[in-house]
């Protein structure tokens, strides 16, 4: 994970990006990518199996969750957070808030919610 953080900051400061990673802005970027990801899920149900299967469709869907990842990679440098350890504490509440009621559960139903937040 450091390499990457080290490279993306490289090549943004190379490029004297940084005065253009505000809060706002990268928040609005991590949207505007997610939804390029959706796009490729729009009007179809493809599975997993499908999309291993198909090369051209997987390179593409890798590539728009890499430029979500990198925004949030950056985020998370500009606000001082370890990466590693805000995740782990993020999947630590999640345990706490949806804990493994045996193997018949539905993991997506507690208290009328069906996502996870």
């Amino acid at each position: 994970m450091e390499e990457i953080i080290h490279r993306l900051k490289k090549f943004v400061k190379e490029r004297k990006w940084e005065k253009y990673h505000t809060p706002k802005n990268l928040a609005m970027s991590i949207s505007i990518e997610a939804a390029e990801l959706m796009e490729h899920f729009q009007w179809n149900e493809e599975s997993f199996p499908d999309l291993r299967k198909n090369n051209e469709k997987r390179k593409e869907v890798e590539e728009e969750l890499a430029d979500v990842m990198i925004y949030c990679l950056l985020f998370f440098y500009y606000l001082g957070s370890d990466v590693e350890t805000v995740i782990m504490n993020k999947i630590q509440q999640n345990e706490k808030k949806y804990p493994y009621l045996g193997k018949k559960q539905n993991i997506y139903k507690k208290e009328g919610n069906s996502n996870m937040s």
